[in-house]
């Protein structure tokens, strides 16, 4: 891709009501994930760069995103060990990819600087070689396909 400004817009799900209609300016060869953010009525983008370089041997390489208006900011801890690998990621920021050994998570995603779990993210898979993003998504009051949640992305 050449860099300069790019327009992105996002409809409201089988409409043509655009709610998103941003000039994003990218740089050539640079690789971005871009995230639509909150409800319909606030909605807006959120862009990061993503660093695809290819992990060492036997790790992956994760990040974590924070895209849940209106939980507080969290630590993604090792629900066995209570490790955290993410410490303190606030609303609409990220973490860098950062380099894990391949193997199976159980994750907990928690209120910063405490052992209160806003959300378990059980058996989490990471494959040697790949690179992930791990997002939270929905809200914390919500119900439904609005409710707290999170989504895996193998980004490579």
């Amino acid at each position: 891709m050449e860099s300069g400004t790019r327009n992105i817009k996002v409809n409201v799900a089988g409409t043509a009501t655009t709610v998103i209609n941003a000039d994003l300016t990218l740089t050539k060869d640079a690789n971005y994930s871009i995230f639509a953010i909150d409800s319909v009525s606030d909605i807006s983008a959120v862009v990061f760069t993503d660093d695809l370089s290819t992990p060492a041997s036997g790790k992956a390489h994760v990040r974590f995103i924070h895209l849940s208006p209106d939980a507080p900011a969290v630590d993604i801890a090792v629900a066995s060990s209570g490790a955290v690998v993410f410490g303190d990621v606030a609303l609409r920021k990220g973490t860098a990819f950062t380099p894990l050994d391949a193997g199976t998570y159980n994750l907990d995603v928690r209120v910063a600087g405490t052992s209160t779990v806003a959300l378990v993210l059980p058996a989490i898979t990471l494959q040697a070689g790949k690179i992930y993003t791990v997002f939270a998504k929905g809200f914390l009051a919500g119900t439904g396909v609005q409710a707290l949640g999170a989504e895996i992305i193998v980004n490579k």
